[in-house]
């Protein structure tokens, strides 16, 4: 039976699109096979998730990783680096606000922040 799954990840759409194209399989004929695969992964046994947490978490050196591993891990910590965490957006905005760094506008242009009156 069909069930519907929203993505939030635009570029992994994008990405199995291409791919559905050139493999010649619909979008969501795309995905299932990359999820099957995944699945085949994970279930393998060549894969420690345990391992790949605790290298994620800065409790494990990754040298500690399998090539396969260390892929998984290098694919997390990517996505994990691209997004700011729970406390950067605030911290960014307070320092834009003390007028002590620089920002973007909204046309990516670096701009000076203002600095706060003086007391």
């Amino acid at each position: 039976m069909a069930k519907s799954v929203k993505f939030a990840d635009d570029a992994l759409i994008d990405d199995a699109r291409s791919e559905a194209e050139v493999q010649s399989r619909s979008l969501a004929g795309q995905i299932t096979h990359w999820a099957r695969l995944g699945r085949a992964i994970e279930r393998s046994g060549r894969l420690d998730h345990a391992k790949i947490s605790q290298a994620l978490a800065g409790e494990l050196e990754t040298t500690r990783l399998t090539a396969e591993e260390k892929a998984v891990w290098s694919e997390r910590f990517l996505v994990k680096m691209s997004e700011p965490g729970p406390d950067e957006d605030a911290f960014f905005a307070q320092l834009r606000k003390s007028g002590q760094a620089p920002g973007l506008d909204a046309s990516g242009g670096i701009v000076q922040a203002d600095a706060p009156p003086e007391e």
